[in-house]
């Protein structure tokens, strides 16, 4: 019976919901949200908490052991007012809050936007290690994470580990030109479970399968996470639309007047 709490902000998205019973062999999962997860959902606890307020975040990570941090606006066409009071306040409360309580393992789900220009130029590889290009308003709050993560490392001595995750669904994906950013739910728990256990403080590393395409990196989650991806799009994907990687202009254009 795993003894160790982990709290999941933003438990009841897609990526909480999917990873909860892949990571229930190692911890005892704790859902927060703003909302009610689903109630055949199966984890230990659940909090309702909305992490724009500090006291929220403190109630959704005191005892845990560890938090993945995955809540927050996912949209590339969301405006600064829209990304700013989760991605950006929130952010910085869920990891105060576990600086409070503490809690000295955080791993934050950044993501493919916080260096989305490549991919729009089709510069690939896409490495961890080139300075980053966001392309959406959305990337730019990630990278903003990221910072923020690299400094409660520096200052207080916590292990903040950052996933750039690339496209989760948890069926098989159908957007042809998004495969090579796809990522399976077993590998992404692999990859967070590498995160939560490692014995480094800090690191960005991208997190897609072992895709052919080879578009983004691995190299770095191989070698310091030992991150193994097993699932490859091309064994899963079935034909589909076609939808463009981002708008990057979205963001500031629907706030125009």
């Amino acid at each position: 019976m795993p003894q160790e709490l982990l709290t999941i902000t933003g438990g009841a998205g897609r990526i909480g919901l999917a990873l909860t019973p892949l990571l229930r062999d190692r911890y005892r999962v704790r859902l927060a949200d703003r909302r009610e997860p689903s109630a055949d959902v199966d984890c230990d606890e659940r909090v309702l908490a909305d992490i724009t307020e500090l006291a929220d975040a403190e109630r959704a990570v005191s005892g845990a052991s560890a938090v993945l941090h995955l809540a927050g606006n996912p949209s590339t066409a969301a405006t600064w007012s829209e990304v700013r009071p989760t991605n950006i306040d929130g952010t910085f409360n869920v990891f105060e809050a576990a600086r409070r309580h503490g809690i000295t393992r955080v791993v934050f789900a950044s993501t493919n936007h916080v260096m989305g220009f490549y991919a729009l130029e089709q510069k690939f590889p896409v490495d961890t290690h080139s300075p980053i290009r966001p392309d959406s308003l959305y990337g730019v709050s990630k990278a903003f994470g990221e910072a923020l993560a690299r400094y409660y490392s520096d200052t207080f001595g916590m292990s903040m580990i950052c996933l750039r995750i690339g496209w989760f669904t948890p069926q098989a994906p159908a957007t042809e030109s998004l495969y090579p950013l796809w990522i399976s739910a077993r590998d992404l728990a692999q990859i967070v479970v590498r995160c939560l256990e490692t014995s480094r403080r800090f690191g960005i590393y991208n997190a897609t399968s072992n895709n052919p395409q080879q578009q983004w990196d691995l190299q770095t989650s191989r070698d310091d996470l030992g991150f193994a991806p097993v699932d490859d799009v091309t064994q899963v994907a079935r034909p589909g639309d076609r939808h463009a990687y981002v708008d990057s202009k979205a963001g500031i254009l629907r706030a125009t007047p």
